[in-house]
């Protein structure tokens, strides 16, 4: 896949001009883009000012609006993603960009709490933390922007993002989109702000701020880490290797083609997505014959070992000092790999295959580093055990303790029950594709950001306030 750095310029441009001619004169035009942290953070503060003087019906009114040019700009911002990152498949990137406007929750989700009593009325509320601090990914560099701005407006916030630089145009555009919606619904200008050039000094300058509230980091474990250490109010979405179990009384060819559906959703760059599939041997021919009819391509032998050699780098292990054995192998991802096409990949190792092929499966044993890893390509090993415990053990330990996701195929309600709480994670997905944990095609809300780190869960506006108690003794209990 080519990045058309070219296009990308264009495109941009484009957007950002026409966005600009519409909007009317502020710091910024309104549209959220400054030169430095301490501007965009200045601006953003002023915005929740004039924010927190709406009405919670009107603030509702500028969510309607956001939803509605994320969704007439969902096939503009998914061609910009994949063009600019070089990662991801367009149609995917539109259902997720439409997932994020439609089912990222708004105002309706903060919930107010009140006792009565013979000593009067005390009564909770939730309020905004002020302005917070989004560090956004590559992987997901408008969707997230859309619903963290959602969901962090509807607590009554401003934000400033921190995008990956390597997909900055994608999510700036998507911030000056999402501002001009607000401007035109009557809001604020800048309640969405960011740096014209992102990078790890304005992150960590952002982070830093003293008039950053909240910290929400998207991403890795390094991010994560980072704004857990800052001394402020944090929420982490870290990485997972979710695992797939299969037993023998699963629907095999349902299993199958929800597990391949799952795996290639935009090439497996959703943190949810599975990474490996764990079956109970009886069944496992039969699993990857269905596998192969619903768009897998099946590897072996040498192919295995060369598809390794492309998509992974070892890692330099230093033995330590008086120590005669030769350090362990270890591997890193190969980031040039993540999120491309499946067919892409194959192509690599010599095999030409066509577009219909979403996905490269092949066995391994438990301790191969397509299992270890989370590779974030459409490239699936699939491990054979004994039996459901041996499955659920192997499932939990390759995890990594991420409680992140984990997918299960059975008709066994034992089974499952038995994983669910062996394994401990935020989301666990039964007979569907991993995708149905964050709405597509299940019930319940969206997020793009999935706090396992720090305990949230799945984020929503509520996740993005504080508690505020107010007490009144002696008064207003009517009973």
């Amino acid at each position: 896949m080519t990045i058309d750095q070219n296009l990308i310029a264009k495109i941009a441009a484009e957007v950002m001009a026409r966005v600009q001619a519409r909007q009317p004169e502020t710091a910024s035009g309104g549209a959220g883009i400054f030169q430095t942290v301490d501007e965009a953070v200045a601006a953003a503060r002023a915005a929740q000012k004039q924010l927190k003087k709406l009405t919670i019906e009107k603030r509702e009114e500028l969510i309607k609006a956001m939803r509605q040019a994320a969704c007439d700009n969902a096939v503009l911002l998914a061609e910009m993603g994949v063009s600019e990152s070089g990662m991801g498949r367009v149609s995917d990137k539109v259902i997720k960009n439409r997932l994020a406007a439609t089912k990222t929750p708004g105002t309706e989700d903060l919930k107010s709490e009140a006792w009565s009593g013979d000593r009067g009325l005390t009564l909770i509320e939730m309020g905004p933390y002020g302005v917070i601090g989004s560090i956004t990914p590559t992987t997901n560099p408008s969707e997230t922007v859309i619903c963290n701005g959602i969901g962090m407006i509807a607590a009554g916030n401003a934000v400033v993002f921190s995008p990956h630089p390597t997909a900055k145009d994608t999510s700036l555009v998507t911030i000056k989109l999402l501002n001009e919606a607000i401007i035109k619904a009557g809001g604020p200008p800048n309640l969405l702000t960011a740096v014209a050039e992102p990078s790890l000094a304005a992150t960590n300058a952002m982070m830093q701020h003293p008039d950053i509230n909240m910290l929400v980091a998207t991403g890795g474990p390094a991010v994560v880490k980072a704004v857990m250490s800052c001394g402020k109010k944090a929420i982490g979405a870290g990485a997972g290797n979710p695992p797939a179990v299969v037993d023998e009384t699963a629907d095999i060819e349902k299993a199958a083609k929800d597990i391949i559906d799952g795996c290639s959703f935009d090439n497996n760059l959703p943190c949810i997505a599975e990474k490996e599939v764990i079956v109970v041997g009886s069944v496992a021919d039969k699993l990857m014959a269905y596998m192969q009819r619903y768009g897998a391509y099946l590897i072996s032998g040498p192919d295995v070992d060369r598809l390794a050699n492309v998509i992974l780098t070892e890692k330099a292990e230093l033995a330590a000092a008086g120590c005669t054995e030769k350090p362990k192998k270890s591997y890193a991802v190969n980031k040039n790999y993540v999120g491309k096409d499946a067919r892409y990949i194959l192509s690599q190792i010599g095999i030409q295959v066509p577009d219909s092929i979403r996905a490269v499966i092949c066995e391994t044993p438990a301790e191969h580093p397509f299992v270890v890893e989370e590779l974030m390509m459409p490239v699936l090993p699939v491990v054979q055990v004994k039996d459901i415990d041996a499955a659920i053990e192997l499932a939990v330990k390759v995890e990594h303790g991420n409680r992140h996701t984990a997918i299960m195929h059975s008709k066994n309600v034992d089974n499952l029950t038995k994983l669910a709480k062996a394994i401990e994670t935020t989301i666990f997905v039964k007979n569907a594709p991993s995708y149905a944990g964050i709405g597509v095609g299940g019930e319940g809300f969206t997020t793009f950001t999935i706090a396992g780190p720090t305990g949230e869960g799945l984020t929503s506006p509520r996740s993005f306030t504080r508690q505020r108690r107010c007490v009144l003794v002696d008064a207003l209990s009517i009973v």
